[in-house]
């Protein structure tokens, strides 16, 4: 079995009585894209700074590359991090920066590096001191990826960037994984997770509510469907029996809107006995899956991870 290169094992973090992170498990093998997905305050941040050594778990352990990053520092060197709040020494240049952290890594070719500048639109000649929180965004992703690292750990890599960038952001993105490399993404923007993430992991207040395929976590989701009748609705008690059924109510004489959890054959078999005229039962979305993770609570049994 592929031996993921960064892994989380129960891992726990307590500050006081307060449990920020409880019990998390998570892979992340070559090639994936993970897509690590919750509010502000979820645990997201917490969790990843265990993962990079930047904090010790309570409990639990974390593993990179099937090393642990507190007693073999150097493995990190495999990782980039981006920080959500990324700190910057004002008196350097924007290419003062890059050649800074370039000489940290030593893998670093110039001319990749000059691309992804380019690529996003970067003026390396500028100091860092003015620049907008976009611009200094910037920075970061061409300073994550121009090591060609064998994982990426984003955390809101986005933030302050304009549409455009944010598709470009997404291209390379993808020629990691085309590369092999792995990438783990936190955010609160689901739009941007679901266009890339091939996995996903759901944490609300320090627990993982779901995790697994993205196909896999939006057909688990809860669905909206809503059938058009040629006579005046009803719904039947069949219908209402269903183990599926989460609600179901009429929006006119016609309509009725039902929301569903699970294979919707049970339902359709059903459906087919009334006058129906129109069915619309749309594909469920990251947004609406992730509503429905947190509407169920701790009873959305987490799915197995997969390499």
């Amino acid at each position: 079995m592929t031996t993921p290169l960064l892994e989380c094992v129960s891992l726990t973090k307590r500050f006081g009585d307060l449990t920020a992170v409880d019990s998390v498990d998570l892979a992340v093998y070559p090639g994936q894209f993970l897509g690590y997905a919750g509010p502000n305050g979820a645990g997201k941040t917490t969790t990843i700074r265990m993962m990079m050594g930047l904090t010790r778990p309570t409990e639990g352990r974390v593993r990179i590359l099937g090393q642990d990053p507190f007693a073999t520092p150097r493995v990190r060197r495999r990782v980039a991090y981006l920080p959500a709040e990324l700190h910057l020494d004002s008196h350097l240049t924007v290419a003062q920066t890059l050649d800074f952290w370039a000489r940290v890594r030593s893998d670093v070719d110039p001319a990749y590096r000059d691309e992804l500048c380019q690529r996003l639109a970067l003026d390396p000649s500028r100091t860092t001191r003015n620049l907008s929180t976009g611009n200094k965004r910037k920075i970061g992703l061409v300073g994550v990826f121009m090591g060609r690292p064998d994982l990426l750990i984003l955390d809101e890599p986005t933030s302050g960037l304009d549409p455009l960038l944010q598709e470009e952001f997404q291209t390379m993105v993808n020629e990691c994984k085309f590369r092999g490399q792995a990438v783990l993404l936190s955010s609160h923007i689901l739009s941007e997770i679901e266009a890339v993430a091939d996995s996903v992991a759901v944490i609300r207040a320090g627990q993982i509510l779901a995790r697994g395929p993205m196909s896999e976590l939006l057909q688990r989701s809860d669905r909206h469907v809503r059938v058009r009748l040629n006579a005046p609705a009803v719904i039947p008690q069949s219908i209402k029996q269903l183990p599926g059924l989460q609600s179901a109510e009429l929006l006119s004489s016609d309509v009725i809107d039902i929301v569903w959890r699970g294979p919707v054959k049970p339902l359709l078999q059903e459906l087919v006995r009334l006058p129906v005229d129109s069915i619309l039962a749309p594909e469920p979305n990251l947004g609406e899956a992730f509503m429905s993770f947190y509407s169920q609570g701790s009873g959305a049994m987490p799915a197995a991870e997969t390499a």
